[in-house]
């Protein structure tokens, strides 16, 4: 397995960075992921390390060196990185939960396979083309292509999400693959802060023409300059595939061949989950928000 990556997270005019990404990989697998704490919700960037720090630790775990289903372990493992959210809050007594989009990509056996959740997205493009991107879990994207009518809201906020990770409510995910790759493939995945400033065909089109540690920073830089002074956070990671029989290696290329059995790369940093995962059913799920409920009732009591 080779393939080529570049990441890079800028804070643009913000305060701080609650963007996080990171990609990990075995001898025979490869995840790539990223998130984006949301502003508005107590330490979005907690919430955005914890989802990242979750899926990692469970590909370690699982990829041996691959998955045994890569669709059941997105999906599984998304799930997992919303409850641990959902239990830090409750350990920390928050009042309401730290938020995060997600977005994560396993290439594996040649083929990639990818989940998210809210707005961070991933683009495919091949061959100049844009072969796939993700559909946001955003009012605007659910109206946008709507037949018009007199009830559709004449403006909808593209910022507004309906589902997210460490929500109350159950968040909603969309699956999608198995996609074979091809010699040149480029794959990303990016927060809002990057494609909210630059739309698809430009985007696909840096992809196209570019290796992938060009066309990043220079995609970063060019959001960075249309946004100005209250840019948002731009973080982007993205991937060159490239087969057995390819081209020379380009910068940034990583072959898995050498990689023994047993060994397990990455580049998600540690430090917010100090204990072990719990194994949190419906049920237990049910029980923190129901804690996390009563917590802000009984702050709204004492300041009435």
């Amino acid at each position: 397995m080779k393939f080529s990556v570049f990441q890079v997270s800028r804070k643009g005019g913000r305060e701080k960075n609650e963007d996080r990404m990171g990609y990990c990989y075995t001898r025979g697998a490869g995840i790539f992921l990223l998130a984006d704490g949301m502003g508005g919700h107590p330490q979005g960037e907690v919430a955005a390390q914890l989802a990242l720090q979750t899926m990692a630790a469970m590909f370690q775990k699982e990829a041996r060196p691959k998955l045994v289903d890569v669709s059941a372990f997105l999906s599984t493992a998304l799930m997992t990185a919303h409850r641990q959210i959902l239990q830090y809050a409750v350990e920390k007594g928050l009042l309401e939960t730290p938020r995060t989009t997600m977005v994560a990509a396993v290439v594996q056996a040649g083929v990639v396979s990818w989940i998210h959740c809210g707005d961070s997205r991933l683009y495919l493009v091949r061959q100049g083309e844009l072969l796939a991107r993700t559909r946001d879990h955003s009012f605007f994207e659910q109206h946008r292509g709507a037949v018009a009518s007199s009830k559709a809201p004449a403006v909808v906020n593209r910022n507004i999400l309906f589902t997210c990770l460490g929500s109350p409510s159950k968040p909603m995910f969309e699956a999608t693959g198995p996609v074979v790759l091809q010699q040149g493939d480029k794959l990303m995945l990016c927060s809002d802060g990057l494609w909210d400033c630059l739309d698809d065909a430009d985007i696909t089109f840096q992809l196209a023409h570019k290796p992938v540690s060009e066309a990043v920073p220079d995609l970063v830089e060019k959001a960075l300059y249309k946004a100005g002074d209250h840019s948002d956070n731009v973080t982007c990671i993205a991937m060159e595939w490239e087969t057995p029989d390819g081209e020379i290696p380009t910068r940034g290329s990583i072959s898995t061949d050498t990689v023994s059995d047993g060994v397990f790369a990455s580049t998600v940093q540690a430090g917010w989950l100090d204990a072990p995962m719990d194994d949190m059913d419906d049920a237990t799920i049910e029980r923190s928000i129901a804690e996390i409920n009563e917590a802000i009732r009984r702050s709204a009591a004492k300041k009435s």
